[in-house]
């Protein structure tokens, strides 16, 4: 739990909902919940086009993993986002939500046959995860028109603690399986190419995504003269970081989206693969900094250390036990308050790691106190699972009229039974 411990709260963190917004939504439906802020998500998706509005032919195909719920792609869809789907479940979702062919692009791994029969009955872009998978196109499936592969470059670029080193990643082709993919995909009949990579999550470093676009271009330029294809897009996949600690600095999108505009002049406009689209793949950047966990004090104990114990756990909200990663914890109410005290946050698992944080300086917390866990808009409830019995908790959305809507009820008991069969039980 290093990242966890490495910063305090000492320094206040602003939340996007106000106290009156929250109270409202506890008075309204139990703890513990997530709280989504729709207009934020809104604003925040119209500035991404803009900064990339000069690229011809760009396109966000928001990560469904991070948030999938129908309410938010169809906001998000709306705003003329696509949908970059993992799995037959998310292609599923993107076509009840009225998301139907090129406006889908599957990356999946270690995929079955039936995802990508899936994937071809809605006309969405497939993404190849790995070369053996072409045998599949042209033997137990049809060949689609448009494909992709992924690229994993190796060491020649960095990667991170979330998404790994790309060499030790299990994602993508080798640059020589690349060439030899996109020979094999061109001789079964493939006439129109994409070229994706994904070699960073929650990258907060600007330049990391120019350099990334200019990577892709480069080896565009080296398969069309190798291998005759034209390429329709690059897609330089997701990664985009959120500020989670107090006084990080979010990801410039205007730099990012100039740079990478300004790359485009000098390597494509008037070149041999002109024309080519831009697209991208994020998540957590669209919808992560507009979501809070809120949860109550059900519990105080003192032993070695100081403990909060919340009516949530790591089954509501995985980030911190899995990669010991930082969210900053607001004590509602108590935000100008000295943070004098140390305590670990932490949930009713049977699990040492169900903590949100280790060694948090806050102020004094009492129970029935709420507290506030920000930035969990993206990989929150969707990691989710059920160990110890424990359900899932709802969704709420704040619309742009200050209502709130339940998006996803909270999970029940029977809900948790329900694909149980008892009815041999008596036999046992």
């Amino acid at each position: 739990m290093t990242e966890c411990s490495s910063l305090n709260n000492a320094v206040e963190k602003p939340c996007i909902f106000s106290e009156h917004e929250i109270r409202k939504a506890v008075q309204e439906f139990p703890t513990p919940f997530h709280l989504y802020h729709e207009e934020a998500m809104v604003r925040n998706a119209q500035r991404l086009l803009r900064a990339f509005a000069g690229i011809d032919g760009f396109k966000e195909y928001f990560a469904v993993k991070a948030l999938p719920n129908p309410f938010i792609l169809k906001i998000l869809n709306r705003e003329g986002l696509g949908a970059d789907c993992s799995s037959s479940i998310e292609l599923l979702l993107s076509k009840k939500c009225g998301l139907l062919g090129e406006d889908i692009m599957f990356t999946s791994n270690d995929t079955p046959t039936y995802e990508y029969a899936d994937a071809l009955e809605l006309g969405a872009i497939i993404n190849l995860d790995d070369i053996s998978h072409i045998s599949v196109f042209g033997n137990e499936l049809p060949v689609p028109g448009i494909m992709s592969c992924r690229y994993n470059p190796g060491p020649l670029r960095a990667g991170n603690v979330i998404i790994g080193h790309p060499e030790e990643a299990k994602y993508g082709f080798t640059r020589d399986q690349l060439f030899e993919g996109y020979r094999m995909l061109r001789d079964l009949g493939v006439s129109r190419f994409g070229l994706h990579t994904m070699v960073a999550s929650n990258e907060l470093n600007p330049s990391y995504f120019v350099e990334t676009v200019q990577m892709l271009l480069d080896l565009v330029i080296e398969l069309h003269r190798e291998l005759g294809i034209r390429f329709e897009f690059v897609n330089m996949g997701g990664g985009i970081g959120i500020p989670y600690r107090p006084g990080q600095q979010a990801v410039d999108l205007e730099f990012v989206g100039k740079s990478i505009n300004a790359l485009y002049n000098r390597m494509v406009r008037g070149t041999e693969i002109e024309p080519i689209k831009l697209f991208m793949e994020c998540g957590r950047m669209i919808t992560g900094p507009y979501g809070c966990l809120v949860s109550k004090v059900v519990r105080t104990k003192q032993i070695y250390k100081n403990y909060i114990g919340l009516d949530s756990s790591m089954a509501n909200l995985m980030r911190p036990g899995m990669y010991g990663a930082y969210h900053h914890i607001s004590v509602l109410g108590k935000e100008g308050r000295p943070s004098d005290r140390v305590y670990d946050v932490t949930g009713s698992l049977c699990e040492n790691n169900d903590k949100f944080a280790v060694d948090r300086q806050l102020p004094e917390v009492a129970i029935g106190d709420l507290l506030v866990i920000q930035d969990t808009g993206a990989h929150g409830h969707s990691m989710g699972f059920n160990y110890n019995g424990k359900l899932r908790s709802a969704e709420i959305l704040l619309r742009r009229d200050n209502s709130l809507l339940e998006i996803r009820r909270a999970e029940t008991a029977e809900d948790h039974f329900a694909t149980l069969d008892f009815s041999g039980l008596g036999s046992i």
